[in-house]
């Protein structure tokens, strides 16, 4: 690939303006300097005015009225000289049984002289200027210990009615207590209203109206000085907004500008690095493809050597059983050339020879597919359902005389047609045959030392068991159906099953469980061979192998061929 072409660095562009810089806050002060000075100080004058307001008036009515509850004498003592000469008079006698009488008079006193007190502001009612309108006198007395627990009072109550809430003129409360500050035993309290109708009440009206001019005429300084304010913000805003518009319109266009070619570079980038990508794709495509023609060539030379194996053994047991036949056929023709046999006996050695010579055919055939590669097989559309009766029916009178087996099959009706060879497919079948039948071996095997292991102690039960053993048979099913787009071939025994290290290995080459067992003295078995060979005839197929099973409770195997078109 050819280097890019160069391409302006970022760097290179002009730099960007400098921002604007905001204007200076005394700016604003300065402009706003005469509005902001006369709010404050009509501001402060109101407010000064509104204090005295509220305060003055109030705080000089209760000083005038607290004074003439304290001072005022209409004989020779006091109302709060009474109440503490009383409440002396409670501490000594809290219930009231040694000197009832002086209590009763001292109370009678106060009662003289609270009278005295508030009865002249109801008799001159709006005709003394000053005079308090007295609505509720009262003194309560806290209970004493040994005494009553409600609380003593002595009040006198004026018949005058009270203004209605809407009224301007409110009623105020004082409460004195004349033992202390903080004594809670005594407590004088007093419902009053001064200035009413009154020269106080007016000059008060006066300055309520004084304070409302002066509350408009702020109320409307501040709106202009607001107005002013608001006038001048607004004005220098349009400014700065019209100067920050124009720099922000600049900035806008040499950042589009540095936009622009950065946008070029990563896309350029991009394109450089999809390319990149691209040519390491085609790397690990062309790694992948040499790995996988390595690793098919490798398993291709597996599967040759393999079969290569079991050919020669196969073969070389083909032939030895081949010459040892020699013999028998000599012999036999001997015997058919001699004088003075009987028809029947003639019969029967032809009967032989022409057996002999199914064998002989038969050793002929395997020794021709064994030795041919499975890659180069004569595939043919094989009917199985004529496969599987004739191997049931070849080796079922055998199983019955000589293996005490019974083998069995059951096809479901109708041509079950697959693509194959059928020496191979024969081969299979009856190699899972002979690997069911040597299960029936071991379980009849397994179910005898049983019987003679459970039956040591009850000799008669171990006699039944041993029978029931000896009677024991194999049986080994074959049944053909068609499911959908396959058709299910199962070869099916009671034999002596296998757990599930073994069914996980059984169908490794030269994996067995029948080697050095004496069981198979004499037969030719355990070499690990025949379930491998099934596995590898049936993966040329392109069959499906399931196998179930358990110890001691026998084995399926189970072959899914995909069906060949009728």
């Amino acid at each position: 690939m050819t280097d890019p072409p160069a391409r302006p660095a970022l760097s290179d562009a002009a730099p960007p303006p400098p921002p604007p810089k905001p204007r200076a806050l005394w700016t604003f002060a300065l402009g706003a300097a005469p509005a902001i000075f006369v709010w404050l100080v009509m501001g402060g004058w109101l407010a000064t005015m509104l204090y005295n307001r509220a305060n003055w008036s109030e705080e000089a009515d209760e000083a005038l009225v607290r004074e003439w509850l304290e001072e005022t004498r209409n004989f020779r003592k006091t109302l709060p000289e009474l109440v503490r000469e009383y409440e002396r008079l409670r501490e000594e006698d809290p219930t009231g049984t040694a000197a009832p009488l002086r209590l009763r008079d001292k109370r009678s006193e106060m009662e003289e002289l609270m009278h005295g007190l508030a009865e002249p502001t109801r008799a001159y009612l709006n005709q003394l200027p000053g005079f308090p309108v007295i609505y509720r006198l009262e003194v309560v007395f806290a209970p004493t210990p040994g005494g009553p627990e409600t609380p003593e009072e002595i009040v006198w109550d004026s018949t005058l009615p009270r203004p209605r809430q809407q009224s301007r003129v409110r009623v105020h409360v004082l409460e004195t207590r004349p033992l202390g500050p903080n004594d809670p035993r005594a407590v004088i309290r007093c419902e009053y209203q001064l200035h009413a109708f009154n020269k106080l009440q007016r000059q008060e009206d006066e300055r309520h109206r004084i304070s409302l001019v002066a509350e408009a005429v702020l109320v409307a300084a501040a709106l202009l000085a607001v107005l002013f304010v608001a006038r001048f913000l607004m004005r220098e805003r349009k400014r700065e907004t019209q100067r920050m518009a124009a720099l922000t319109a600049a900035e806008y266009r040499e950042r589009e500008l540095l936009k622009t070619r950065l946008r070029q570079q990563q896309a350029e980038r991009a394109r450089d690095e999809l390319d990149r990508k691209l040519l390491e794709q085609q790397l690990d495509a062309a790694n992948l493809e040499k790995r996988a023609d390595e690793a098919e060539k490798t398993a291709l030379e597996m599967k040759s050597q393999l079969y290569a194996s079991i050919g020669i053994m196969a073969g070389s047991y083909a032939h030895n059983i081949k010459n040892l036949l020699v013999r028998p056929n000599d012999l036999l023709s001997r015997c058919l050339e001699a004088d003075g046999m009987t028809h029947d006996q003639e019969s029967m050695l032809l009967e032989v020879r022409a057996t002999l010579g199914t064998v002989t055919e038969r050793l002929q055939q395997i020794l021709r597919t064994i030795r041919r590669d499975p890659n180069k097989s004569e595939v043919t559309r094989v009917n199985l359902s004529n496969l599987v009766r004739d191997t049931a029916r070849t080796w079922d009178e055998m199983g019955r005389d000589k293996w005490k087996l019974r083998v069995t099959a059951d096809v479901q009706p109708g041509p079950h047609w697959v693509n194959g060879d059928l020496s191979h497919l024969q081969q299979g079948i009856e190699n899972l045959v002979f690997n069911a039948r040597d299960a029936t071996f071991e379980m009849r095997n397994f179910l005898r030392e049983e019987a003679r292991k459970d039956g040591a102690q009850n000799p008669a039960a171990r006699k039944q068991r041993l029978i029931e053993a000896a009677g024991w048979r194999g049986e080994v099913s074959l049944s053909l159906r068609r499911e959908g787009d396959r058709v299910v071939l199962e070869v099916r025994d009671n034999g002596i099953g296998m757990t599930d290290e073994v069914r996980a290995n059984c169908l490794r080459t030269h994996f067995t469980t029948k080697r050095d067992n004496a069981l198979y003295e004499g037969y030719s078995a355990g070499m690990g061979l025949g379930l491998s060979f099934v596995a590898m005839v049936l993966e040329h197929h392109q069959a499906a192998l399931e196998i179930e099973s358990a110890p001691h409770k026998g084995a399926v195997f189970r072959i899914r061929f995909p069906a060949a078109g009728e």
